[in-house]
């Protein structure tokens, strides 16, 4: 009896591990106990980076290797590729309420939309013609705005009815954001009183807050940095950074212009290997790991995890 008892103890252990890292045997508990998954298995290769989630509980996550979607079901963690790339990147993306996927084409220096339905694309647009890196998307009232990480400039597509626009704008960045070596401008989401934008630099761990016509501000973090800042999410006045190499998210709380924010707590995860952007859904914040550090092979595995929303 009591080694049966051990036996169980050991089993219920191991059970509890599993969970605990969110591995196959976690996600497969998960699912008989009716839970979403932690940890969601992506395709060998895929080398993830961006995620942008809904309508309803699907995730959709690009490959930078040649610019593949995945749709995930967060409800049983299982997916499949709906469209495929067209051998460039996708980077950031966001999905408006009509099901349309903008895409940041990274080097290729464009930008993308596609039906999340079908996978078909509705519509490409070149963005620059030279050395680039559109690196990340936000949609605002009225725009989808992309950055990009060689050139101080944002790109604008105007969505006027919501209607698809023929070419992109060109928004020169000027002010406090000064571009140097390595990855500048990243991520991008909106001022909490919707009246502007705001931007992570990468590499000096700066916040900026950008007004429409493209002019800068530092935003005062009160001696904190977001190095290796990469995708941002607003919630109400709550900035989530993720600080990819870091294998961290910084939680800031701004005030209603964006012009000041203050680092409340950084969270972490075990899972954690260096997520690129994040997204939400309920009470979770999901990430794929984007894996930086490690060199890619085809069979390389990927993953994408979700902790609870600090």
């Amino acid at each position: 009896m009591m080694r049966s008892i051990r036996g169980l103890g050991a089993l219920l252990a191991a059970l509890t591990l599993a969970i605990t890292i969110g591995g196959s045997a976690g996600a497969a508990s998960d699912r008989r106990a009716g839970i979403s998954p932690t940890s969601i298995s992506l395709p060998d290769g895929f080398q993830p980076e961006g995620i942008a989630i809904g309508p309803g509980p699907f995730a959709f996550i690009g490959s930078m290797a040649d610019g593949s979607i995945y749709r995930a079901d967060l409800r049983t963690g299982r997916g499949a590729i709906i469209s495929r790339g067209p051998g460039t990147p996708s980077l950031g993306m966001k999905i408006d309420e009509r099901g349309r996927l903008f895409v940041a084409g990274g080097t290729g220096g464009d930008a993308r939309v596609v039906d999340s339905r079908t996978g078909r694309v509705l519509a490409t647009y070149r963005l620059a013609t030279g050395p680039a890196f559109v690196n990340d998307v936000i949609l605002t009232q009225g725009a989808a705005w992309f950055t990009d990480s060689t050139n101080p400039v944002l790109y604008k597509l105007p969505l006027r009815d919501g209607r698809l626009p023929t070419a992109a704008q060109r928004i020169p960045l000027t002010g406090d954001l000064v571009y140097g070596d390595g990855f500048n401008a990243n991520g991008i989401t909106p001022t909490p009183d919707g009246r502007g934008l705001i931007v992570v630099q990468s590499n000096t761990g700066g916040l900026f807050r950008v007004d429409w016509s493209g002019a800068t501000r530092r935003v005062n973090l009160h001696g904190e940095s977001l190095r290796e800042g990469d995708g941002l999410l607003l919630r109400g006045r709550t900035l989530y950074a993720v600080q990819n190499r870091f294998n961290a998210v910084a939680v800031l709380r701004l005030n209603e212009a964006g012009t000041d924010g203050r680092v409340v707590r950084r969270v972490s995860d075990p899972r954690f290997d260096v997520p690129a952007t994040v997204a939400a859904f309920g009470s979770r914040l999901y990430l794929p790991n984007a894996r930086f550090d490690t060199s890619p092979t085809p069979t390389t595995p990927y993953t994408a995890v979700a902790i609870p929303r600090p």
